[in-house]
C-alpha cells in the first residue's frame, strides 16, 4: 500500500477533505461527496434485475440478512443489515461493486461484523453473478478512466490524491515505525509481539534477501516515511530512496535526520522512471500495485537498467490469482475511485512474465498472506479507536466510514485468499536459487 470515470460525478478524491480544521459537517456533506449523497436516479429495470440477483446470491451465502425491518433471513453467518433495500439495490444495479461501497459510505447498509460479511462475499466472488451475466462485463462494468492513467503526470496526482492526504492521518492508525505495508510475525498464529517488531521483521528479510551491508549502495523505490532506509543506513548502507510524495519525503527526511542518519540517506523527489546510477541492491515495498499494467514492463527494464552487475532485488507486492487478474483489470472499481486511482494488482504470473522480459529471473518467491489480513486488523482497530482524533484532523465522518470499509475490505481479501502478499527476489544471476516456500 506503500499505493473515476470522467465527467464531474465521478472525482471523489477531489473532495476528500485536506487537514485544513475541523469539518463543517460530520455527515451526509454532498458537496464533498455527490455520489454518496446526490446519486443519479437508478433505472427501474436495472434495480428490478439486480433485486433478483443480489437476493438469489445472499440467499445461497452463509449470511444471515435482514431487509429492513423485515425478519432475518438465513441461519449461519455474520448478519448484514440493509436499512434501505432500494436504494441499496439501485445503486448495484447502477455501479456495481462501485455503488456497494457507496451504499455503506452512506449508511444504506451495515454489520456489526464488517470484515466477516465482507470475508464471506470476497470468497464467493465468482457465485455472486450468474454466468451468462458475467460474460456481458463488458456492457455493465466501468472502466479505467484515462485521467488515472500512470504518465508522469498521472502518477504524481495518483500518489498525491492518496499519500498526501495528512502525514497525521497515518500516523493515527500506523504503529511507531509508520509502515504501510505488510508486517511478518513471529509464531503466527496466535503472535502477541509489538506490530513495530514484526514490521522491523519484514524490513530484515527484505534487507537480507537483497544481500544489504556495510556499504551496499542501495536503491528504494517507494519511501514511505522512511523506515526501510533508515533500517538499511544502520547495517553501513548507502541509501537513496524515492517517492512522489511532498508529505512522504519531507517526514522521511526528518525521521533521518533525527535519527542521525542524513549522511547515509539521500530521499528524492522522483518518480522511478527517472532514476540513475548503479545500485548493488533495489528493494522496493508494496509499489509495483501503484505502477499500472500498462508501464509494467517500463517498471522491470527500470529496475534491470539500474542493478549493478551481480546485484539483487527484493519486492514486496500484493499479488492475486492470475485469471482473476486477467478478468478484472480493466475495471474500474470503488478502490479505484475513491482509494487507489491508477492502481491495479498483479499476480504472480504477470511478475515472473515481465521480469523475464527486462532480463531478470525470479530467484525467490515467498507467500504470507495470513500475515497482512493481521496486520490489516491492528490498522483498522487502531483507525477505529482513534476517530475522534481523525475527526480532529478536519476528516469528515463519511470519510471515516469510507477509510473503516476500505481496511475491512482489504482485510477480508486477505482472510478470504483472494489477495495474497509476497517476498520476490529478483536476480540476473545463474543457475536459480530455490524457491520459498509459502507460509
Amino acid at each position: 500500500m506503500n499505493t473515476p470515470a470522467t465527467g464531474p460525478r465521478h472525482r471523489p478524491l477531489d473532495h476528500v477533505p485536506r487537514p485544513a480544521g475541523p469539518s463543517p459537517a460530520a455527515g451526509k456533506d454532498s458537496a464533498r461527496w455527490p455520489d454518496v449523497f446526490c446519486p443519479p436516479p437508478a433505472s427501474a429495470a436495472r434495480t428490478a434485475v439486480a433485486g433478483l440477483v443480489v437476493r438469489r446470491a445472499l440467499a445461497a451465502l452463509p449470511l444471515r440478512v435482514r431487509w429492513e425491518d423485515g425478519p432475518v433471513t438465513g441461519r449461519e453467518g455474520p448478519l448484514l443489515r440493509i436499512h434501505a433495500p432500494r436504494a441499496f439495490l439501485g445503486r448495484l444495479g447502477r455501479d456495481g461493486l462501485i455503488g456497494f461501497g457507496e451504499s455503506y459510505m452512506a449508511g444504506e447498509w451495515d454489520a456489526d461484523d464488517l470484515v466477516g460479511v465482507l470475508t464471506v462475499l470476497a470468497s464467493h466472488v465468482t457465485e455472486l453473478v450468474p454466468k451468462p451475466a458475467q460474460r456481458l462485463r463488458g456492457v455493465w462494468a466501468r472502466r479505467h478512466p484515462t485521467a488515472q492513467r500512470n504518465t508522469l503526470t498521472g502518477a504524481r496526482e495518483n500518489i498525491h490524491r492518496h499519500y498526501d492526504l495528512s502525514n497525521d492521518l497515518f500516523a493515527a492508525f500506523l504503529d511507531d515505525t509508520m509502515s504501510y505495508s505488510s508486517a511478518v510475525f513471529d509464531g503466527f498464529p496466535g503472535d502477541r509481539e509489538g506490530l513495530a517488531a514484526a514490521q522491523h521483521r519484514k524490513i530484515d528479510r527484505l534487507l537480507d534477501l537483497a544481500g544489504v551491508g556495510a556499504g551496499t549502495r542501495l536503491l528504494e523505490i517507494g519511501t514511505g516515511w522512511g523506515e526501510l532506509a533508515l533500517r538499511a543506513a544502520r547495517r553501513g548502507a548507502d541509501v537513496v530512496t524515492l517517492t512522489l510524495s511532498d508529505q512522504q519525503r519531507d517526514l522521511a527526511r526528518r525521521r533521518i535526520a533525527d535519527a542521525g542518519c542524513a549522511d547515509r540517506v539521500t530521499v528524492e523527489l522522483c518518480d522511478y522512471r527517472h532514476a540513475t546510477g548503479s545500485h548493488d541492491a533495489v528493494v522496493s515495498v508494496e509499489m509495483i500495485e501503484a505502477v499500472g499494467e500498462e508501464y509494467w514492463p517500463v517498471y522491470f527494464a527500470t529496475l534491470a537498467r539500474l542493478l549493478a552487475p551481480g546485484g539483487r532485488i527484493a519486492l514486496q507486492a500484493i499479488t492475486m490469482p492470475h485469471r482473476r487478474m486477467l478478468t478484472t483489470r480493466r475495471t474500474h472499481t470503488w478502490i479505484h475511485k475513491y482509494v487507489f486511482p491508477g492502481g491495479i494488482i498483479p499476480s504472480t504470473e504477470a511478475i515472473a512474465q515481465h521480469a523475464g522480459a527486462a532480463g531478470l529471473r525470479v530467484a525467490t518467491d515467498d507467500g504470507f498472506g495470513a500475515h497482512y489480513a493481521e496486520t490489516l486488523r491492528l490498522w483498522r482497530e487502531r483507525f477505529t479507536a482513534r476517530a475522534p482524533q481523525v475527526a480532529a484532523l478536519g476528516f469528515d465522518a463519511t470519510f471515516r466510514r469510507m477509510w473503516e470499509f476500505y481496511l475491512a475490505y482489504s482485510e477480508a481479501g486477505f482472510r478470504a485468499r483472494y489477495l495474497d502478499v509476497r517476498q520476490f527476489t529478483l536476480t540476473t544471476a545463474h543457475p536459480a536459487a530455490p524457491h520459498g516456500g509459502s507460509r
